[in-house]
């Protein structure tokens, strides 16, 4: 059987997130479908039913949360963090139709018109939609917990301090907002590897589970983040070798001004790798290094970067203009193409790379040790 959130922790858990504000009534519940381009899976499906799960949950007491709940569906954008649909659905009284070719176009809406009207969201999809709605947000004044991937498996997550975990993401954020680098040093079978990551010119971000103020951020969180320098003005810094693992492969990108220019390892992922990398120039962009804290909570890998990714450091490629870096949807081939991708340094996800060590150089020049072995070596205090 599953696991599932009660009604009274549904209640919770959103006027603990978000703390409603006077004039806020509607709740939206964001579902994206499979269409003729990406067909359903397994998983996806439950993700639709915990949904639809949570508005039989959240209807009866509206009341009681002040806010109406409704469901949202529309077609799935093919990839993750790519631009929504110009339209959607509400769906009311009526079963979830099973893919998005059963929508009636004649009921659908402007999404706009459901930002509007719906301050709050819960976006529990298929392809995660942190990237849009970050940017919508800048427009429009939603707050949406962003849940791409979401499953059962996740919920324990939902029930930790927040109160907590904000604090720590809240003291990394502060030490990535007056760092100036951060130099890795990877243990791989094949000896060390070395990366350094460009943190001038930047702001930190803090994801830390409380979205009290505009914008959008994951649910589960954990994490404070940063895009590296991008070299818009100069040549960026960050350059090195950074490895991950693929099942029993390890590819290994050569950085050179914030961008993986190249593969130096061999073996079928790589070689897919290094097409990717000539047939879309953006994905190879650092968009992010990102610090989870959950993993001192209890919290264990599920296989879903969601989760994963707010476990220990992880690193990402691709699109970034949502985090205030400089590379967006118009960088790369088609809207489908459009990506932003974490690669996860915590054992469960990379057995055969870890982080043996993190340090960041602050603008003073004093070193900060931030990771051993994978495990922080700062006290949060």
């Amino acid at each position: 059987m599953l696991e599932r959130l009660t009604g009274n922790e549904l209640v919770a858990l959103i006027q603990r997130v978000f703390h409603p504000r006077p004039g806020e009534t509607r709740l939206a519940i964001l579902v994206d479908l499979p269409d003729a381009k990406v067909s359903d899976t397994a998983e996806w499906a439950t993700r639709r039913e915990i949904a639809q799960g949570w508005l039989a949950e959240l209807s009866p007491r509206a009341a009681e949360l002040g806010l109406t709940p409704a469901l949202v569906a529309y077609r799935n954008a093919h990839t993750n963090n790519g631009d929504l649909p110009e339209r959607c659905w509400i769906v009311t009284g009526e079963p979830l139709p099973a893919t998005a070719e059963e929508l009636d176009p004649a009921r659908s809406v402007p999404f706009a018109e459901v930002f509007a009207s719906h301050p709050i969201l819960l976006a529990p999809t298929q392809f995660s939609a942190t990237a849009p709605l970050k940017m919508i947000a800048k427009s429009i004044p939603i707050r949406a917990a962003t849940m791409g991937g979401f499953n059962p498996g996740m919920i324990p997550a939902l029930r930790i301090d927040y109160a907590e975990v904000n604090r720590r993401v809240a003291w990394l954020k502060d030490r990535l907002d007056r760092a100036v680098g951060a130099d890795f040093a990877f243990a791989c079978p094949h000896g060390e590897d070395t990366l350094h990551l460009d943190l001038r010119f930047r702001e930190a971000h803090a994801s830390g589970g409380l979205l009290h103020q505009t914008g959008a951020g994951n649910l589960p969180s954990g994490e404070a983040y940063i895009v590296p320098f991008e070299g818009e003005t100069e040549p960026s810094r960050s350059a090195g070798i950074m490895p991950v693992q693929f099942g029993n492969e390890i590819v290994r990108y050569r950085i050179v001004n914030n961008r993986a220019v190249e593969v130096l390892s061999e073996g079928p992922a790589s070689r897919a790798e290094a097409e990717h990398l000539a047939a879309e120039p953006a994905y190879g962009n650092i968009a992010e290094l990102g610090l989870g804290v959950l993993a001192a909570f209890g919290i264990k890998p599920i296989g879903k970067v969601l989760l994963d990714e707010k476990l220990g450091a992880h690193i990402a490629f691709g699109r970034s203009e949502h985090f205030g870096g400089q590379v967006g949807p118009n960088d790369f081939s088609s809207a489908d193409a459009v990506i932003h991708i974490d690669r996860v340094y915590v054992p469960e996800t990379q057995p055969d790379v870890s982080v043996a060590r993190l340090d960041l150089t602050m603008a003073d020049g004093i070193t900060l040790p931030l990771m051993r072995d994978g495990e922080y070596v700062v006290d949060f205090n």
